[in-house]
């Protein structure tokens, strides 16, 4: 609702200065509950920006590289996870020091810092300038960026033009309730699929490296801190590699069929993941352990 009502950029900008007074909190933290509150006002910011960015981004985008950058967009998560990664395995080194932590937690607000600050120098969406009544500079951002720089161009006619229509049908539509998603037989399908994206995209086992991955490493043997922490480094690197690859090919290959080769392939590695832990908890052999750490690097392939 912020995003519509306020605009996209304003959007990325509110939920940036919510994180960053996140950060603020988490940074002083001095007990456990601050610090988790802290977490919870991080993550509220976070969901004000991710609920603009997406859209901004396609709306921006040329029409024929917006499935690739929008894919791009998403595999970014990574370049967080890295630095995340690498920031943490130098500072568990800082024994006795509260900045081991403070330091992770403080690194927080540079992306949030960026985007408050470099958000005002990218153009707002077209899309909501049209729908704000705002047409001509709605034209002049089609111009400059799929037109270039010529307004009249027949792209950008032709884009205009669409979301004009889009718009104007929304509005004679009127206000639908949110009981038109579940009323006919075409909505109820999409509905499910939509819920089955997001629950297996959650529960496809990704959320047990994200959170447990110390306790997996510990699991098959590795219990030096500075092992688990240069292994997730290498796999925050490892993942982006792959996530980045894999977003140029979802124009070729296509959505579907690449999501379906994904889940297919994860399903596979994932037995031989189950497997591989299993006999190192019966054997305690190195060689069940050196397999299950290969079995989450290719996982997340």
């Amino acid at each position: 609702m912020i995003s519509d009502m306020l605009g996209r950029r304003k959007g990325i900008f509110i939920g940036g200065l919510v994180m960053l007074g996140g950060v603020a909190l988490q940074c002083q933290s001095v007990n456990i509950t601050q610090f988790i509150l802290a977490r919870g006002m991080i993550g509220f910011g976070l969901c004000v920006s991710i609920n603009a960015a997406p859209l901004l981004i396609t709306e921006l985008a040329y029409p024929t590289q917006r499935g690739p950058i929008t894919a791009m967009y998403n595999t970014n998560w990574y370049v967080g996870s890295i630095v995340a990664a690498w920031t943490t395995f130098g500072t568990f080194r800082m024994e006795g020091s509260s900045w081991s932590w403070r330091i992770p937690s403080l690194l927080q607000a540079l992306p949030s810092f960026l985007q408050c600050t470099l958000i005002w120098f990218a153009p707002e969406s077209p899309r909501w300038l049209i729908a704000k009544g705002k047409d001509m500079e709605a034209k002049q951002v089609l111009g400059k960026y799929h037109g270039n720089g010529n307004i009249g161009h027949p792209l950008v006619d032709y884009e205009y033009n669409e979301i004009r229509e889009a718009i104007s049908t929304e509005k004679e539509v009127g206000q639908i309730s949110w009981m038109a998603l579940f009323s006919t037989p075409g909505n109820r399908r999409r509905m499910r699929i939509i819920v089955a994206l997001a629950f297996f995209s959650q529960w496809s086992g990704n959320g047990l490296v994200s959170y447990y991955i110390n306790l997996i490493l510990e699991s098959v043997g590795v219990t030096e801190t500075a092992t688990k922490t240069l292994i997730n480094g290498c796999l925050q690197i490892f993942n982006l590699l792959m996530a980045f690859t894999s977003a140029l090919f979802v124009d070729r290959i296509g959505r579907r069929k690449l999501f379906l080769i994904s889940n297919a392939g994860m399903l596979l590695v994932f037995v031989g993941w189950t497997v591989a832990s299993a006999v190192f908890q019966e054997t305690k052999t190195k060689a069940a352990g050196s397999a299950t750490i290969a079995m989450i690097f290719i996982f997340f392939a």
